[in-house]
């Protein structure tokens, strides 16, 4: 994909990573992803997904060991697979 250089210099010189959005002195803004889709050129974005990236996402097993309490040796017998996903009875 061919992006303008000038245009990414630009956006990323008022890109605040703190809050996930650009400031313009007092004024945040964050662009939708059709926004997004025509500053980037960048057509093959699906409207109806959400796209971010995941940081720091507990595990299903940390989940169960908050929730319950218990143990990771207790949880961790707890937890079956079913198909696909991962469960408890």
């Amino acid at each position: 994909m061919k992006v303008d250089k000038h245009l990414f210099r630009a956006l990323a010189q008022f890109w605040n990573p703190t809050y996930s959005c650009f400031t313009f002195g007092k004024v945040d803004l964050v662009p939708t992803i059709e926004e997004y889709m025509a500053l980037l050129r960048c057509l093959n974005i699906q409207v109806d997904r959400a796209y971010s990236r995941a940081v720091n996402v507990p595990t299903f097993l940390k989940k169960l060991m908050n929730i319950t309490g218990m143990s990771k040796q207790w949880v961790a017998a707890q937890i079956k697979q079913k198909g696909d996903t991962k469960c408890i009875l």
